[in-house]
């Protein structure tokens, strides 16, 4: 197998499930179990993996893979991320305002005075929302939140985002600074 150009990760695989070769996968797509939809599955080993079945449980999809057939097999799988290129994602399918993590990768995070805090080189999502990580020369990645009150524009083909460095919190803001100087008392 050739290396993909544009990797985008689409799921990992956890522990093996039964005897039949099946494993438990955690998948990325919004449908998990359409994992298969997308052509065949490859991991960064250059091995590739055709979905042969899907099915739904509480918290991560059974995969059967083709040339996985006993538990051993399937044993020798867990903790495999694996990816498809980015040119198999459908974009058709995306609204306005939705974008694949994939594409926010590597846009610069800048404010409305076009000062910089950096480029995204991650997208996480821990539960509570999703959350943007920016690193910039010589400094420690932070996470912002990923929302409209703190990402308030996307421009994939200028490579930017237009964040209120307030709302994401990469600055204090000036009113609340001037209450922690001058702290009013309370009765």
């Amino acid at each position: 197998m050739t290396k993909l150009e544009n990797p985008v990760l689409m799921a990992t695989i956890g522990a093996a499930q039964g005897l039949r070769g099946e494993v438990r996968v955690k998948s990325f797509t919004d449908d998990p179990t359409a994992l298969g939809d997308y052509g065949n599955l490859h991991s960064e080993d250059g091995r590739v993996f055709e979905v042969l079945e899907v099915r739904e449980t509480k918290n991560v999809v059974i995969v059967r893979f083709r040339g996985i057939n006993d538990r051993s097999a399937a044993e020798a799988l867990n903790g495999l991320e694996l990816f498809i290129e980015r040119d198999n994602l459908p974009d058709d399918d995306l609204d306005e305002d939705e974008f694949f993590y994939a594409d926010l990768e590597g846009l610069e995070a800048v404010d409305g005075t076009g000062k910089s805090y950096g480029s995204v080189t991650g997208v996480f999502d821990f539960g509570a929302g999703d959350l943007l990580e920016l690193k910039g020369p010589g400094r420690r990645p932070v996470l912002i939140p990923f929302t409209e009150w703190s990402v308030l524009e996307i421009d994939l083909e200028a490579g930017k985002l237009l964040v209120d460095p307030v709302a994401a919190g990469l600055v204090e803001d000036k009113d609340e600074s001037l209450d922690k100087q001058f702290p009013t008392k309370r009765k």
